[in-house]
């Protein structure tokens, strides 16, 4: 219980970390967008956070969000804003759109299709990230550097999913500075894609153009680079779920 009383505390902690870091790169605080990573974490915590102020929270598997999502009812009254950070199977796109409506790890462009069919059948209206795998790693999903404007020309018409910016995961790294060039570099990627008339119009006016970089260990270097959006856990909730 003691944790979940601190969880204001850390979730201030952060936020001023997030405001200086944006003081720093000449940025207003209000530009970045603080995800709350509460995969593990058990509703209690994603309630005591959002008493807190925190409005808009990460999970990485559709069906544990779900869940948690029905026992989040039980402590506040106004739903969060749940984004779906981890990867998306074709079989997991129906279930996820009972909850997501906003997907940060558009990772081919099938799965992008996917989720457009079925937002259509809903009548819903999505926006999605496109995660690209900036290091080229083998162990990571995602579009590759290379070619990445070409692979996602088509997806700039989607009637449902809206396709707002890229997210990535850089390689891992104890030194946060090690991520800086990652970020420089999907920063730099959107600035070409921003440039292609598929996508100058789309992302006009702060409609898109997001950048969704930076957890824990290197959120502060993302914002300094240019992050819309921080996923952030292990400084909010800690490294394992919190008590109820």
């Amino acid at each position: 219980m003691s944790d979940l009383a601190d969880l204001p505390a850390r979730l201030a902690a952060v936020q001023a970390r997030i405001a200086k870091a944006c003081d720093r790169g000449g940025r207003k605080a209000g530009d970045v967008v603080l995800v709350g990573v509460s995969k593990t974490h058990p509703a209690a915590a994603v309630a005591a956070a959002w008493r807190a102020g925190l409005r808009v929270f990460g999970e990485n598997r559709v069906q544990e969000a779900v869940a948690k999502n029905r026992e989040v009812a039980a402590f506040i009254e106004t739903p969060p804003e749940w984004h779906l950070i981890g990867p998306l199977q074709s079989n997991k796109v129906r279930l996820a759109l009972e909850l997501f409506r906003t997907i940060q790890s558009i990772d081919r462009p099938g799965i992008a299709t996917a989720l457009d069919r079925e937002a259509g059948a809903r009548g819903l209206h999505l926006t999605g990230f496109l995660e690209v795998n900036v290091g080229a790693e083998a162990s990571k999903h995602g579009f590759l550097p290379a070619g990445l404007a070409a692979a996602a020309r088509p997806l700039a018409d989607l009637q449902h999913l809206r396709i707002a910016g890229l997210m990535a995961i850089p390689p891992q790294s104890e030194d946060p500075e090690d991520s800086r060039r990652w970020f420089v570099r999907l920063r730099e990627l959107r600035d070409e894609l921003a440039a292609r008339p598929e996508w100058s119009a789309r992302w006009a006016g702060g409609a898109g153009g997001w950048l969704s970089m930076g957890m824990s260990h290197d959120f502060e270097a993302a914002v300094e680079e240019g992050a819309t959006h921080v996923r952030v856990g292990t400084a909010l909730f800690g490294s394992r779920g919190l008590p109820a």
